[in-house]
């Protein structure tokens, strides 16, 4: 795996992503923050629980240790959502490209959630955080199918039909 293909997973994981908050936004607000007894209670939690880990790593990457964890209630609107998840987006995308194949194919140094000091290839950070918030979408696909709205496919072989047929 190289920079390239962490570029086309971080790609796909914004198309599904999006493609998920197209979906949860036809939700009333109620039913946004509804605990339907998940890993997280709502799919307001599970995005912000997205959010908040896309954004650690994002810190992690860059030397910094996370403290502060947003809080579901700071996310009354799917659109704030979005808005948040892209400027983390904006950030990562910027470090990748400051960034060469090499310097992110090498270990680096963070401390996990409990403290401990940790030493992997950044690079398999990269593919876990996209892998992850896969996880969790799918989770969110569930929690719509509760609610009686639609879920969204956003298998990755759907983003790959798209994006080489255009």
């Amino acid at each position: 795996m190289n920079k390239q293909d962490v570029l086309v997973l971080f790609e796909y994981n914004r198309w599904a992503t999006g493609r998920t908050l197209d979906a949860v936004e036809k939700l009333d607000p109620d039913a946004f923050a509804k605990d339907l007894r998940n890993s997280f209670p709502s799919i307001r939690d599970t995005l912000v629980h997205i959010l908040n880990a896309e954004w650690a790593w994002l810190m992690r990457w860059k030397g910094s240790v996370p403290s502060a964890w947003a809080s579901p209630a700071d996310f009354p609107t799917v659109a704030r959502v979005r808005t948040r998840l892209g400027e983390i987006d904006c950030e990562r995308e910027g470090f990748l490209a400051a960034h060469s194949d090499e310097q992110i194919a090498s270990p680096f140094s963070y401390k996990d959630m409990q403290g401990n000091s940790q030493r992997v290839p950044m690079i398999v950070t990269m593919q876990h955080v996209v892998n992850h918030s896969t996880y969790h979408r799918g989770q969110i696909t569930t929690m719509l199918r509760q609610l009686g709205a639609a879920p969204v496919s956003t298998d990755m072989s759907r983003f790959f039909v798209g994006k080489y047929s255009e």
